[in-house]
């Protein structure tokens, strides 16, 4: 039979969590120690909730727990930020299954301790929908920040990576028999390896926390762009199309895009047809970073980084070439 959170208890709960936490926890709260010479600290936080972030249909309980912590340390990235640890806070109806709670602590850890950080700390309390409220913490040198509202006009806007796969995978999720239209023309294994890659895509993003740090060895080797710190930027968990319109916002500028170089994949132009690019554009969860920097700059990062793509540049016009910002994601819509 199965046991609930409700014949386990919250102490008992407690007690469950305790291998998946930091030797940190313990007390009241979580000592986070000086921050590291010239550094600023970041947080961010997201709320997860049943039936609109994930669902038993297209999330195990270790792919909401994974997502949960990748989201978080998506912002991270976009700021250029270093992670120093995360809390997370669950709502749970009495009913739970421990074993779903348990595998959402080990896929939330997982993705933690793939990118050297670890759970400090959280909260339970009784709730009559599932909820995971996360907040990380992380460490950033001040003037190597990332931020929204400093693109220029003449900057180049690059993407770290392909838009629409999780939106595919998503879809494939809810509509298996989607995969009909996969025609990779070699043999089945192919589209069966296909159809794993996208659903990962969307059950486990990797936040894109290489970036800064190569961010930095490149600037150390182009001394014109040392200071002051010319990129700008954010991720695109709202979508490739939303993280160039709010950057254009907060910078008081307007974009060019380059539609040519905006990448579809094969399989979603078989999966989406003449919807490929809005699935790319407005399809959101990819948790790529969106940057505008210099032409130099953007030229050897793409050394770097085998998928990125410089998709267009900053104008003065405050337009969005073409953008239509009544597609992207709305939260209370």
């Amino acid at each position: 039979m199965t046991k609930t959170i409700k014949e386990l208890g919250e102490r008992g709960l407690l007690q469950l969590f305790r291998p998946y936490c930091s030797d940190r926890i313990g007390d009241d709260a979580a000592l986070m120690g000086a921050t590291l010479p010239d550094c600023e600290m970041v947080v961010t936080t997201d709320i997860l909730i049943d039936g609109v972030h994930f669902s038993e249909k297209t999330t195990s309980p270790e792919d909401a727990g994974w997502r949960a912590a990748a989201a978080n340390l998506s912002d991270l990235a976009a700021m250029g930020a270093e992670p120093w640890g995360v809390v997370i806070s669950v709502g749970l109806p009495p009913d739970t299954p421990v074993a779903w709670i348990e595998g959402v602590y080990r896929g939330f850890t997982d993705c933690l301790h793939l990118f050297g950080t670890e759970l400090v700390g959280g909260d339970t309390v009784r709730s009559p929908v599932l909820t995971l409220a996360v907040t990380a913490f992380g460490q950033v040198h001040k003037h190597r920040i990332i931020q929204r509202h400093t693109a220029k006009v003449g900057d180049v806007i690059l993407t770290t990576g392909q838009h629409g796969l999780s939106k595919a995978g998503l879809e494939l999720l809810l509509h298996p028999e989607l995969s009909e239209k996969l025609q990779n023309g070699i043999s089945s294994i192919s589209i069966e390896d296909t159809i794993a890659k996208l659903h990962a895509a969307h059950q486990r993003p990797i936040p894109k926390l290489d970036v800064p740090p190569l961010l930095g060895k490149l600037l150390e080797s182009h001394p014109p762009f040392h200071s002051p710190f010319p990129i700008s930027g954010m991720d695109s968990s709202d979508g490739l199309a939303d993280a160039i319109a709010q950057i254009c916002r907060a910078s008081g500028v307007g974009a060019k895009l380059d539609w040519q170089a905006i990448s579809i994949p094969e399989s979603i132009h078989q999966l989406a047809g003449d919807r490929a690019l809005d699935w790319v554009l407005y399809g959101g969860e990819d948790f790529e970073l969106v940057l505008c920097l210099p032409l130099t700059l953007a030229q050897a990062l793409l050394q770097e980084l085998p998928h990125a793509a410089i998709v267009g540049e900053i104008i003065a016009e405050r337009n969005l070439g073409g953008l239509d910002m009544h597609h992207t994601f709305q939260h209370f819509i």
